[in-house]
């Protein structure tokens, strides 16, 4: 030791003055290199490390977060991850991005599964679950207050030294996101109005057996009233588009396109629409495209369809977005069904309002609206409506027609002329008036012709006839919210020799209480020169509303 400490003095005397400075310098290079690599591990510097625990509150695991906002609050306690919400990603990105998905129920969700080939597109289409994040969407117009509650989140350790942390932070949510939180608070008013607990209408409120569930439909009905909005694509020019029959049995058609686009549903704003609708007139397209000369007749007017499709998903983002399952078309013309196949999305995912709602060609009363076909000669229901009381009708049942499709000739070869209380007719004498045979008889029979459709359902309502359907693979107007067996009969074809032997075991006194709800349930099927609260307009739009609440676009889902 005491050898060493010569060798230092000696060297120090003898070195120069540079090299004694370099000698000093150099142990206080390594000393501070050691303290550098040591503090880098265990750094309370404020912005060295990437913690947020507001970014992370949903993913905390056994974390609690509640959110809240002016669509009502939900709360998820159980893993600690909200409904929607995709951690951020490992790259080191900012925030929560919103995961984009489409939902769907049974068939629904088979049909959207379905790998098709979109047209041009402006939007990339929703899978039913899709891992990547949504991109950021530039239009936003409502911001969310989410409150974030750290009650179960560890604190920091002393060793880092945080700035105090807000637990308030702005959640901007897309249109979309809002939209489908409306639906999902719809929803939930929906079944608590079915637990028991009744809305308020100076109007109306629907009573009684002609409702599977009368006070489950008043708050839909209710529901759709705030909230429902309907785009309606402004592309196409009369004659096809924007216009349609309004004094035929096609009269749905053009009475529904002229009042939509002048209803208080309709929105410029597509953002703010839950449904699409293509406004072209299946009958407008058979009166104007359709050739029996040409050798296939179906195909200019399934491409008129077929390219007004691929305009608007050109144009704009939202068929595309949902695969048309959001999108609207409606028809009360035989050829509506076989039209709808031009695309194979419109077929299986669009809600297709129909005349002809027939089971065995595709229609399927999950996803597609059966609406009435309405026979308005003039444009008008000026003296269709009324009819006598049920002890002023002495005919038992009556029918006059056509001999159209199988089962009409089946009904003429077992009762045509059978005598003074069963009136079956081909044809009636000039002299004798149809309506007027309608409110003399207490049933009047309903077959289908050529196509399930018939207007006599809704003539024999307006008359106070109580209506005997004898259809296959029929499924009547309205049928998701009326029940039908309590106001009409329904016989099957097989049955047709035993009619009268049918109608004749209904009491009189269960036949009044028939006749009786058949005249309270013609107000849904009544048109209006300006549409009427739970007329056929609305009662219409209803059907599509119901179709709309049962999918989700988007990722709010009921807890």
């Amino acid at each position: 030791m005491e050898g060493c400490k010569r060798r230092v003095c000696s060297w120090w005397k003898t070195s120069s003055s540079s090299t004694r400075v370099l000698g000093f310098i150099l142990p206080l290079m390594v000393v501070s290199g050691l303290v550098v690599l040591v503090s880098s591990k265990s750094s309370n510097w404020l912005f060295a490390s990437n913690y947020y625990p507001w970014a992370w509150s949903s993913v905390l695991p056994g974390a609690s977060f509640s959110s809240s906002g002016i669509y009502g609050s939900f709360e998820n306690t159980s893993s600690g991850l909200i409904k929607g919400f995709a951690p951020p990603p490992d790259d080191g990105g900012s925030g929560l991005e919103l995961r984009r998905r489409v939902v769907g129920g049974g068939e629904r969700q088979e049909a959207i599964s379905v790998d098709y080939n979109l047209h041009r597109i402006a939007a990339p289409p929703l899978a039913i679950e899709v891992g990547e994040a949504e991109p950021p969407v530039e239009k936003r117009k409502e911001d969310f207050i989410l409150t974030t509650n750290f009650s179960n989140v560890p604190p920091p350790s002393k060793d880092n030294r945080l700035l105090p942390l807000s637990s308030r932070i702005h959640r901007r949510f897309s249109n979309l996101e809002i939209l489908e939180a409306t639906l999902q608070q719809a929803r939930a008013a929906i079944r608590d109005a079915q637990r028991g607990n009744p809305a308020y209408d100076p109007d109306y409120i629907p009573t009684g057996p002609i409702y599977w569930n009368p006070s489950g439909f008043h708050r839909s009905y209710l529901e759709m009233e705030k909230h429902f909005k309907v785009f309606v694509y402004e592309e196409g020019e009369q004659p096809i588009f924007h216009n349609g029959p309004c004094g035929s049995i096609y009269s749905m058609e053009g009475n529904f396109i002229y009042k939509l686009e002048t209803s208080k549903f309709r929105t410029r704003d597509p953002e703010r629409a839950h449904v699409y609708f293509l406004p072209f007139s299946v009958t407008s397209i058979v009166h104007f495209i359709y050739d029996k000369r040409v050798h296939d007749h179906w195909l200019p007017m399934k491409q008129t369809v077929k390219d007004y499709v691929d305009l608007v998903a050109g144009k704009y983002p939202y068929w595309n977005r949902s695969i048309g399952s959001d999108h609207v078309m409606l028809s009360c013309h035989d050829w509506g069904p076989e039209l709808s196949k031009s695309l194979p999305e419109l077929f299986k995912n669009s809600i297709r309002a129909l005349c002809n709602a027939n089971t065995s060609e595709g229609f399927r009363p999950s996803k597609d609206v059966s609406i009435p076909e309405i026979n308005l000669p003039g444009g008008r229901t000026n003296g269709l409506i009324g009819g006598p009381s049920p002890s002023k009708r002495p005919i038992l049942v009556f029918f006059a027609g056509g001999l159209h499709g199988p089962i009409r000739p089946i009904l003429l070869e077992h009762w045509e002329n059978k005598g003074q209380d069963v009136q079956v007719h081909r044809y009636l004498p000039k002299d004798v008036s149809y309506s007027a045979m309608m409110r003399k008889s207490r049933f009047c029979i309903c077959p289908s012709g050529y196509e399930v459709a018939s207007p006599r359902m809704v003539e024999a309502l307006y008359t106070g006839c109580v209506p005997v359907l004898i259809k296959d693979h029929y499924v009547p107007p309205f049928s998701d919210v009326l029940n039908w067996k309590s106001f009409s009969v329904e016989i099957s074809v097989a049955d047709i020799p035993n009619l009268k032997k049918i109608l004749t075991g209904i009491s009189m006194r269960q036949y009044i209480r028939m006749q009786r709800r058949g005249v309270a349930v013609r107000r849904h099927f009544e048109v209006n020169l300006s549409p009427k609260r739970y007329d056929v307009f609305h009662m219409t739009l209803h059907s599509i509303w119901l179709r709309r609440l049962n999918i989700r676009l988007h990722g709010v889902e009921d807890s």
